[in-house]
């Protein structure tokens, strides 16, 4: 897995990632059920009392990201968080609300992977990362604490 890749964020593809040396390598073939494994072994390994915090939020996973209008057409997404953090809201937010929304998209992750354990590694990365903003962790704290 290329290490110059942010996971959880967006990605602006430039080219061919092939080392210098001419050689591109294919998306890792991952079915999807073995994929789905993946997310919810990820899942799994959240520790116990911090799954028990989280509240009103919904885990999917999707073959791709579909950029919004106004958005950069070739932006890639390896997950999304949609939704109000646990430290926004307010008494009234549960009068009703949706739940959040996560989203792991399946394609750009096996883009970026070579081997099953890239793509498992990906995926809990991808997971903690859209997790800890449910929790209301920034974007430029994730990269401090190395989940970036």
């Amino acid at each position: 897995m290329p290490a110059s890749l942010p996971p959880g964020l967006p990605i602006i593809p430039d080219g061919p990632d092939d080392g210098g040396n001419g050689h591109t390598h294919a998306p890792f073939p991952m079915s999807e059920p073995d994929f789905e494994a993946a997310v919810s072994d990820a899942l799994d390994r959240i520790p116990p009392e911090l799954a028990q915090t989280m509240n009103n939020v919904a885990i999917f996973i999707e073959d791709d990201y579909t950029p919004q209008p106004g958005e950069d057409p070739d932006t890639v997404l390896l997950g999304l968080y949609e939704g109000v953090p646990l430290t926004e809201r307010d008494a009234w937010w549960d009068a009703g609300s949706l739940p959040d929304r996560i989203t792991i998209y399946r394609q750009p992750i096996l883009d970026i992977c070579e081997s099953r354990e890239d793509v498992i590694e990906e995926v809990t990365i991808t997971v903690v990362h859209e997790i800890a903003h449910h929790f209301g962790i920034s974007d430029d704290r994730l990269h401090e604490l190395g989940w970036g």
